[in-house]
């Protein structure tokens, strides 16, 4: 079978899914017509039509809450946030009603909320963000985040699937960049399940989306080297893969955590917690973290490489997790 991309992955996601049930219907800005800002959708409102694929208004509050109403009453909405920065604006929505619909009133909220998130794109301060920090202590939210083409459309059918709202972040950078063959047949993957993206015996790798792909170069480097990274990408952040993360640490004794969201409050604290917690006799040295700075995304190239981690800074931090 034809490679696709990471971006088409999610398109035949969607697709598919909105073949198989027909509950399952769009919603967002420009994601009828013009097929949304990275065309994504292209191609959906001319298959499945107007009721299905629908062109919202310019607020977000207002789409995940008729979202949330729809999701209620037997549909299972997909709603596109054109950029996920701009989820923000459905905060109060999300975590005050959906979250907590399930609890307060037993409505189940069969809904996903999902757009392009991240940097490494020259996106600046509005279109570069990774919010995922902000939903992963919300009980009743599941928030998703693949690597590879192959999991974002395996995940995206389990999130549309799933009986609670699932908030699915989309790496722009991968977008076009990472390709992979589809399984055949039905491709679903199951949420809150971690892989090993790589075997490793010296040290691990914790990470996820598009940091994925930096700490498998950063690990060829390593290798070179003669010290042996094991990668594990989480693809799932709430709910955490527990069981995946304490054998990691217990195979190879030395963790770092990766990711591009900010330092401070970035999920890399609440894992190294729980490795704390958990498999602190394990451990030969302390977790270390490669994240971004915490400051707003630069616009400029040379700023945004410096705040955001790099290869270069995933492979000095093993060196020194191996040296302890």
């Amino acid at each position: 079978m034809a490679e696709i991309t990471y971006l088409e992955a999610i398109r035949e996601a969607l697709d598919e899914e909105m073949a198989r049930d027909p509950n399952v219907f769009l919603l967002g800005e420009d994601i009828g017509v013009f097929g949304g800002a990275f065309k994504v959708t292209e191609g959906l409102l001319a298959k499945y039509g107007e009721p299905r694929v629908i062109d919202s208004p310019i607020s977000e509050i207002a789409i995940v809450g008729a979202a949330a109403g729809a999701a209620h009453m037997g549909m299972r909405p997909v709603v596109e946030m054109q950029f996920i920065d701009f989820v923000a604006n459905a905060y109060d929505m999300l975590t005050n009603y959906v979250a907590t619909a399930r609890y307060r009133a037993f409505l189940p909220c069969p809904m996903v909320v999902r757009g392009p998130s991240g940097g490494y794109v020259r996106g600046g301060p509005f279109h570069s963000q990774n919010p995922e920090a902000g939903f992963i202590h919300t009980p009743g939210l599941k928030v998703v985040y693949p690597a590879t083409a192959e999991d974002a459309k395996g995940l995206m059918k389990a999130a549309i699937r799933d009986e609670d709202c699932v908030l699915f972040f989309e790496h722009k950078y991968l977008y076009r960049r990472v390709k992979g063959v589809m399984p055949a047949g039905d491709h679903v993957v199951p949420i809150g399940k971690a892989r090993t993206a790589r075997d490793g015996r010296d040290l691990s790798i914790i990470t996820y989306a598009a940091t994925v792909h930096k700490a498998l170069d950063a690990a060829e480097q390593l290798q070179a080297e003669g010290i042996s990274a094991e990668v594990i990408d989480l693809r799932t952040l709430a709910p955490l893969d527990d069981e995946a993360i304490f054998n990691t640490v217990r195979k190879t004794n030395r963790v770092l955590v990766v990711h591009e969201d900010t330092r401070t409050g970035g999920i890399a604290g609440e894992i190294t917690a729980r490795i704390n917690e958990s498999c602190f006799a394990h451990l030969d040295a302390p977790v270390l973290r490669v994240t971004a700075h915490d400051i707003p995304l630069p616009y400029a190239p040379a700023l945004e490489d410096f705040v955001l981690p790099q290869v270069a800074d995933i492979v000095t931090a093993a060196k020194r997790l191996v040296q302890w």
